[in-house]
């Protein structure tokens, strides 16, 4: 059974070192080489991290001559923003209600309550 792409997204999104690497690639289009020159792990392992991110539509690998660039891909990104976003409203009525009732408590107007 193939997994859904956002569980796909979440899993890439799970690692640290993949992470960085999108971070890294925020900034522009990268070789397998650069992105790991800051990491302390072989190229193979970078290849790995890469494949993953593949997987997920996060990464898409370019071909100019010999440079084969990576190349961040945002969509998956944005269907998780719009994901969390469908519980963002429900966050801040949460929020909103509690900051209402803080103030009564606050202002003494939280009215008879009993303390059994």
């Amino acid at each position: 059974m193939a997994a859904d792409s956002l569980s796909l997204t979440f899993t890439a999104l799970a690692d640290p070192t993949r992470r960085a690497i999108l971070a890294r690639l925020s900034r522009g289009e990268a070789t397998v080489n650069e992105l790991a020159e800051p990491f302390a792990m072989s190229l193979q392992a970078v290849s790995k991290h890469l494949k993953v991110l593949e997987r997920a539509g996060l990464v898409t690998r370019g071909r100019a001559a010999q440079w084969r660039p990576c190349r961040l891909e945002t969509a998956p990104l944005e269907e998780v923003s719009d994901w969390l976003g469908r519980y963002h409203e429900q966050w801040e009525d949460r929020f909103d209600r509690l900051d209402e009732e803080l103030l009564r408590i606050q202002n003494g107007t939280e009215g008879e309550q009993s303390h059994e």
